[in-house]
């Protein structure tokens, strides 16, 4: 991408976060905010070629960007793995407050069919970078259980958050808090119930494959 259109984007991106409380997302937001920014109208769609749902795809791209500089600044390997977690969505509503009422109207058009793939895909990748800028080196199956945890953890805090009227968001904090340690739980629970499923792992296959035999005789009979 070339430095002027990534300029432009970011031109057009600032204009549209201004506009899209009032107006919502929309292409004719869109084409406002790059008249706004001064910018030739044909930018409008040579930065964002398959339309608004480009430009959210960028405001998060963006606020993910935002959110590694910021994380790579703090000392997380100094906390715990649950602190570390918290602060990665801390940081990532603190930096995007001055955006709550943008952020409320694009998820309501994230929920429509439409767009709602590249919605999942893009907390998807958010949660991806939290937790491997936690330190996570996870790659086998509990790569994917802790993602999908942090998913649903972020995604209400998120949600919770947009709605907050606490004083510098002290309920959104304490209802983090509380979401971490019912996590937390989970993973002690199956981390001792996969410590006590290991010890019959063999025993358990044997059996199954003898009922698997068995099975096989009747039906051919």
């Amino acid at each position: 991408m070339s430095p002027e259109i990534e300029s432009a984007k970011s031109r057009i991106l600032e204009a549209v976060l201004e506009q899209a409380p009032f107006e919502g997302w929309s292409w004719p937001t869109v084409e406002a905010a790059t008249a706004k920014a001064g910018l030739d109208p044909s930018m409008a769609r040579r930065c964002f070629p398959r339309g608004v749902g480009d430009v959210i795809t960028f405001f998060v791209a963006d606020a993910d960007r935002r959110m590694i500089d910021e994380l790579d600044r703090r000392n997380l390997n100094e906390m715990k793995i649950r602190e570390r977690i918290a602060t990665a969505i801390r940081v990532r509503l603190e930096q995007n407050a001055p955006h709550r009422d943008a952020i409320r109207r694009a998820l309501a058009l994230q929920t429509t069919p439409q767009h709602g793939p590249a919605a999942i895909a893009g907390a998807g990748r958010t949660v991806d970078l939290m937790w491997r800028a936690a330190g996570d080196q996870a790659t086998d199956f509990n790569w994917y259980t802790k993602r999908a945890l942090l998913f649903a953890v972020y995604t209400s805090t998120l949600f919770y958050w947009l709605d907050d009227r606490s004083p510098n968001f002290e309920a959104t904090w304490a209802f983090l808090d509380r979401r971490i340690s019912n996590v937390m739980e989970i993973q002690k629970i199956r981390g001792r119930l996969d410590k006590s499923f290991a010890k019959f792992d063999a025993p358990l296959k044997r059996a199954l494959a003898n009922l698997g035999r068995r099975a096989a005789r009747y039906q051919s009979q």
